[in-house]
């Protein structure tokens, strides 16, 4: 899989988790630490998904895309937002925007997303 990533994560960690987990996001393969036990997914079903285990398994249903693209990613404070295009193995592509909400300022651990395609 090709990840282009974002200029905008040079000098910044916290812009480079918002890439490192949206990148996460849409190929499904993410670890537990970054989420809060209690986090909340919008956007991406009809009713959001609530707690890490579920959050974790709505994941696993994600396809491994061909290519992800990242445009922007931006932080500051306890906000992130993130704005891509994921290219899947059929060819077919799909723009996308996550907004994050952190449980703290350290901007390590995500307690909401709110996602667009």
């Amino acid at each position: 899989m090709k990840i282009e990533g974002s200029r905008d994560c040079g000098n910044s960690p916290k812009n480079r988790f918002v890439q490192d987990f949206t990148v996460a996001i849409e190929t499904g393969e993410m670890t537990q630490g970054a989420i809060s036990e209690s986090v909340e997914w919008e956007g991406v079903s009809k009713v959001p998904i609530v707690g890490a285990d579920a959050f974790l398994d709505a994941l696993k249903l994600r396809k491994n895309p061909e290519a992800i693209m990242i445009e922007r990613a931006i932080s500051h404070g306890k906000v992130g937002a993130l704005s891509g295009v994921v290219v899947q193995a059929n060819g077919k592509t799909r723009r996308f925007a996550h907004m994050f909400e952190f449980t703290i300022t350290k901007a390590n651990c995500v307690a909401r997303i709110r996602s667009y395609s």
